[in-house]
């Protein structure tokens, strides 16, 4: 796709703020860099006052009772978001054990994609500015509290926006496994807030960046014909490879269901 002019609310604001998406080469993304803008699309980053931010503070407080259980431990898994690592996490809910070697269509596909959704959330993120939850409250989170950690913004959660990247093109590729794929991309998210990284508004906003963001990239012949290479590569892993442990997938499975909180 061509780029667009950006024009309105969005060029003002990108202009004043001199905010700068780096221009990705049509290989390595599906949409030209300013062709797609989420400012006027995901709601506003909460401040502390109103009903989101004080839900926001509330859950994070709320979550911490976490360390030390299952969750908890799927959340420092969750960690890793390298091709490998995702593959693995999304194996039981695909029943299929992917790798970036036995699926490399697959993993291209996923990377591809995910370039755009994130994108769109690092925008976002320069422009809101939040700070993550753990500055604003006390408490322990799963990961390192780095100084690069704090330095870097809150609201939307790439994190989030990944996992629910990748769980929607999963749930295309085998839509024979969509709803326990989706569950999966949904708790990639939640980790977040389970280790205390990223806010419950963060990671809604992640999710709407992907929705919104793979809606277009759809639109790309492209994309379209990644996704049949993608699905004839997965059912032929399927029927020559080694599935997932069932004891080890019930059990993931389990973790996945379980609400965090009521």
């Amino acid at each position: 796709m061509k780029a667009w002019s950006r024009v309105g609310k969005v060029a003002a604001l990108a202009g004043a703020l001199g905010l700068v998406v780096a221009a990705a080469p049509g290989a390595n993304a599906f949409l030209d860099a300013g062709y797609l803008t989420l400012i006027d699309v995901v709601l506003p980053a909460p401040i502390p006052q109103e009903a989101r931010g004080v839900a926001d503070r509330e859950i994070f407080k709320l979550t911490r009772s976490l360390k030390g259980t299952p969750r908890w431990d799927m959340a420092v898994s969750d960690l890793a978001g390298d091709p490998a690592a995702m593959m693995r996490g999304f194996a039981c809910a695909a029943r299929v054990n992917m790798t970036p070697l036995n699926a490399p269509k697959t993993a291209a596909l996923l990377e591809k994609a995910s370039r755009d959704t994130a994108r769109e959330t690092n925008e976002l993120r320069s422009f809101y500015k939040r700070k993550r939850p753990f500055l604003l409250d006390s408490g322990e989170i799963c990961e390192p509290q780095t100084d690069e950690l704090a330095m870097s913004y809150d609201y939307p959660s790439g994190t989030a926006t990944k996992g629910w990247t990748w769980g929607l093109i999963l749930a295309e590729i085998l839509h024979e496994r969509a709803a326990p794929i989706l569950a999966r991309g949904r708790a990639y998210g939640e980790s977040r807030i389970v280790c205390g990284a990223h806010s419950m508004s963060a990671v809604e906003a992640g999710r709407m960046v992907a929705g919104a963001t793979m809606a277009v990239v759809r639109t790309e012949q492209s994309y379209a014909d990644a996704v049949v290479a993608a699905r004839a590569e997965l059912l032929a892993l399927q029927r020559t490879g080694t599935a997932p442990s069932v004891q080890a997938c019930s059990a993931e499975e389990a973790i996945v269901n379980q609400p965090l909180f009521r």
